[in-house]
């Protein structure tokens, strides 16, 4: 897929992602066996999570944690760290002024700063999940982004260092 010619609006690719944005999958054995075209990174993530059984816990109070970070990072992390390299922009502009971006990024953060001070090593808690795939990879660049990690020093730790120990982390 080539987006610098506009090979994502093709009608072909279209029928896979409506919306000719990438990333999307073709599973070629879908739920039914027939292909399934899946869209968006965090569809495609709960997706995959599902058929394979893996990377989301499968307690239910452990699944709805990992999926509330895994929407946090689609609605949140991603969309305002992303800015800079769709425009050029900020990722937030005035961001040390706009009580509603410092208050959701720093609640959310500080949070996670108190779980990983008493032992969780990963976003969703003990266990690694679809969160820390969608979120790490926004945190290698956070500080060009606006965060201070000086005020959350044990999720930046905690998360990194446990996500690069896995072995999609080391790539």
């Amino acid at each position: 897929m080539n987006i610098r010619i506009g090979e994502q609006f093709k009608p072909e690719f279209l029928r896979i992602s409506p919306n000719n944005k990438i990333p999307a999958i073709v599973d070629r054995n879908g739920p039914d066996g027939k292909p399934m075209a899946v869209f968006e990174s965090g569809a495609i993530l709960v997706y995959l999570a599902g058929k394979t059984g893996k990377l989301l816990p499968r307690d239910v109070r452990g699944k709805y944690v990992a999926l509330q970070w895994l929407m946090f990072q689609m609605g949140s992390v991603g969309p305002m760290m992303g800015r800079p390299g769709i425009s050029g922009a900020t990722p937030c502009p005035n961001a040390s002024s706009t009580p509603s971006t410092v208050t959701q990024r720093g609640q959310a953060l500080a949070r996670r700063d108190g779980e990983a001070a008493i032992g969780a090593p990963y976003f969703a808690g003990s266990e690694y999940s679809i969160a820390d795939i969608a979120i790490f990879p926004w945190l290698r660049a956070s500080e060009r982004n606006g965060i201070d990690w000086a005020e959350f020093p044990r999720s930046r730790s905690g998360s990194t260092e446990s996500t690069r120990a896995q072995p999609c982390g080391a790539r």
